[in-house]
């Protein structure tokens, strides 16, 4: 009976011993996502605001584009005068 429950006493050790291990672990990673994160998401959102720059002159070229075919076909179709 003495050893059953030094065995049950090593075993709810050993549990707080990984629930802690664990906390200390999440709470390490929670800290470095904060300080690198911030940097990151930063620099993530630079290269974004970039690509979206490069699109909207593309589509401003495109649009550009669009407007005179579509006025170059207008006046195909209209009858000489």
């Amino acid at each position: 009976m003495v050893l059953f429950l030094v065995g049950q006493l090593l075993a709810l050790g050993a549990a707080a011993a990984a629930i802690l291990a664990y906390s200390v672990k999440l709470e390490t990673r929670v800290s470095i996502m904060e300080t690198r994160g911030a940097e990151y998401t930063v620099g993530r959102m630079g290269e974004m605001r970039d690509k979206i720059t490069v699109l909207e002159q593309k589509i401003e070229v495109n649009e550009a584009s669009i407007r005179r075919l579509i006025d170059q076909y207008l006046k195909d179709r209209q009858p000489p005068r």
